[in-house]
């Protein structure tokens, strides 16, 4: 029989399990910025706590946001075996924006609006490729302009999660709208002129600021 664990470690398992959801909680509607002094006076807990479970925010933010940014990875995967590229497309921007409007926090980083993380950039490494596959099926489709890339899509997840923010208090459904409006205008834009530069998505998703 397995020795019993000591009280001292589920103790701490217990405070860093109490930890996360009272962060999540409080990003879900504040933001990334939420200051660690809040998220201890919240959860009833002393500052030392905090940063012993989390010495830097990144460990925080890994910590909450892993298994999401695993789920929207799985939704560009899913997406990626769609016989109809442009409904893969189309479905993956929708299902990603709707876990952004569950959370503010997780929107923010997923956009790097704050803290990009190591995580954050793995994941666009990984989707990037998959989305540009969608792109060019759907190019060949004729169900996108010639000349359309990933590039020209994070921009629209990126503009259309700025309504999202600045609407989340009062309407907080615009965004869907947002999302109809952008991709209407995409499959009907002239794409014609010289294509941005493959550095695009980082700037945009790596050097926001607010």
């Amino acid at each position: 029989m397995a020795e019993p664990e000591p009280p001292l470690r589920r103790d701490a398992e217990r405070n860093r399990q109490l930890l996360l959801r009272t962060a999540y909680d409080l990003m879900a509607t504040a933001g990334l910025d939420v200051p660690y002094e809040d998220i201890a006076r919240a959860a009833g807990t002393g500052m030392g706590t905090v940063y012993r479970r989390f010495p830097q925010r990144q460990d925080l933010l890994d910590a909450l946001f892993r298994e999401h940014i695993d789920t929207v990875i799985t939704f560009a995967e899913q997406a990626s075996r769609y016989d109809d590229a442009w409904a893969g497309l189309t479905w993956f921007l929708e299902q990603q924006l709707e876990m952004e409007g569950q959370s503010r926090g997780l929107g923010e980083l997923l956009r790097s609006r704050n803290q990009a993380t190591a995580l954050v950039r793995r994941a666009h490494e990984r989707m990037t490729p998959l989305v540009a596959g969608l792109i060019a099926r759907a190019v060949r489709a004729g169900q996108l302009p010639a000349g359309a890339t990933p590039a020209d899509f994070a921009a629209v997840h990126v503009m259309v999660g700025s309504v999202m923010d600045a609407s989340r208090a009062f309407a907080p459904e615009l965004w869907r709208r947002a999302l109809a409006i952008a991709l209407t205008g995409l499959r009907h834009a002239d794409l014609s002129g010289d294509p941005p530069d493959e550095n695009v998505i980082d700037h945009l998703y790596n050097d926001q600021k607010k």
